[in-house]
Parts: C-alpha cells; structure tokens; sequence
C-alpha cells in the first residue's frame, strides 16, 4: 500500500512538475510578446545635433576642488517640439495619453492636448513640448536612436552664455536666468526665437524645464515653506547640500526643482531635449 501511494505521489508531482513549466513556459511566451509590442517604433526628428567639445568643469554640488570630467557629446540644439511629439505618440501609440501606464506617467500626462493626437488649442506646433514624464522623454529619445542628456552634460552646456562657454563668474550670469525663469508662459514661445549660446544652443533657460538622465542624483534640503507649483506640490529648497557657488541663485532654483521631481511627474513647463555620445557618430 505505501508502495502505491508512493508512486501515486511521484506521478502527481511530476504531473504538477510539467503543469508548472508549461504554465511557465506560456507566461514567458506572453511577457516577450508583450514586450515585443511596447517597443518603440523608430522616428527620424529633424532637428541639428550640436557638439559639445567636453572638458574640466566644477559642478555646482561637490567638493570646491572636485573637477568633474565631461567628454564630448552631441546634444539636440533645442528642445523636443509639439509637433515632433506628436509624431512621436503616432507611431507609438503605447505613449498615447489615453493608453499610458500610470506608473509612466501621472495624471496630468499631456494635459493640455484636446485628444491623443491633438495638441493643444492654438499651440504653437514648434513650441517645446511639456506635460511629458521622464519615462516618456526617455522612450521618445530611444526610438530617436538618442538618450537624455545627463546632468552634468546639462549643467556643463548651461554654464556658456554667447560668447563664453563659462560665464559663471559674470555678476550678470545668474540675475539674467533668474528674470528668464520668471517669465510667465515662457513655455509656449518657438524654439529658437533667442539667440544661440557659445556652442550654439539654443533654449537652455528661457523656454522650459528640462529633464536629464539622472536628474535625482543630487539631494537637497528644503527649507520650512511649502508652496503650489503648476497643480504639483513641489517644495523649493533654499538650502543645499555641498553647493561650490551659494551665489548662484539659478542653479539652487534648477536642482531644488528636479529634486522635487518624480520619474512620472508631468509638469507644464518641463519639457527635454536629446543627446547622443560623439563616439558613436561618424
């Protein structure tokens, strides 16, 4: 009797044993074709790539005598526009507004677009594009054949003005960014309407914005106050951690806002631009 009950067992686990693969074997068969169509179809943007001859530079954050190597890089000379968005979520309709994931983007994704293939009401189709979650940005990057740009390649292209690639050490340098960052409905003005930088980029402050790779790589420490940002509760931090330049009321404004970010945050003056390693280019 214990023999038969034996092999009763042995056949029923080995029954269960082939039950489980095959059930295993059919959610692997469905998670790589459902991956398989989530993944991006390409696009081809028609915007100039600028290079970016790298270099030493000190960042805002970090010890006063850390110097942080950037190498050379290609970064779109301005930012990600409605119309090359709209293009975008066409041929990829998995980032369309109504078919995007929650855990991509929040609630507000693409907000202010009438429908999942209308910009917004008189929008400007060569403004920058917002409302747009870093998932997004990435994704629309990648079937660019591109990437984010990371902070530092940010920050390093952000330190020129017209005609200096550092002009940090001007007194005029961050009054200038502040009065642009206070503009109101910048957002919605053309790219490329104000002149070009030292490398011949165009809209690093005076548009929107922009997200970065690694844009939660730094920590700040916010202060008491607490205040409404586009429809988000985002908190601007007046204190910072290991800051080279307190001077720089610019710069504390930028990584007080990204740090406040989330990854499917959307908000309506934050938008991106794309980049690419020189060394995979001819």
């Amino acid at each position: 009797m214990s023999k038969i009950i034996k092999i009763f067992l042995f056949l029923g686990g080995f029954f269960f044993l082939m039950v489980s693969c095959e059930k295993a074997n059919t959610l692997k068969s469905t998670e790589g074709s459902s991956s398989s169509t989530q993944k991006e179809t390409a696009i081809t943007p028609d915007v100039k790539m600028v290079l970016i001859k790298g270099g030493d530079y000190q960042p805002f954050y970090g010890e006063d005598s850390t110097l942080v190597k950037v190498a050379d890089f290609l970064l779109d000379e301005r930012p990600v526009t409605n119309a090359e968005f709209l293009d975008f979520v066409k041929k990829n309709p998995q980032w369309k507004r109504s078919n995007i994931k929650a855990i991509f983007a929040d609630d507000t994704y693409l907000k202010d677009w009438q429908g999942d293939e209308t910009l917004p009401e008189n929008a400007d189709p060569n403004a920058a594009v917002t409302y747009v979650s870093w998932f997004a940005a990435k994704a629309y990057a990648k079937s660019a054949g591109k990437r984010l740009p990371t902070l530092d390649e940010w920050e390093y292209v952000a330190m020129a003005d017209e005609e200096n690639p550092n002009a940090r050490n001007k007194p005029t340098y961050s009054a200038h960014l502040i009065n642009l960052y206070n503009e109101k409905d910048r957002q919605k003005n053309k790219v490329k309407s104000s002149a070009p930088n030292y490398w011949g980029v165009y809209n690093m402050f005076d548009l929107v914005w922009e997200w970065t790779d690694d844009f939660n790589s730094i920590m700040t420490t916010s202060d008491s106050r607490t205040a409404e940002f586009d429809d988000k509760g985002l908190f601007c931090a007046s204190a910072a951690t290991t800051a080279t330049d307190v001077l720089n009321y610019a710069s504390f404004m930028r990584y007080a806002f990204r740090s406040s970010l989330k990854a499917n945050y959307t908000v309506g003056n934050l938008g991106f631009r794309c980049a690419k390693d020189a060394s995979n280019t001819p």
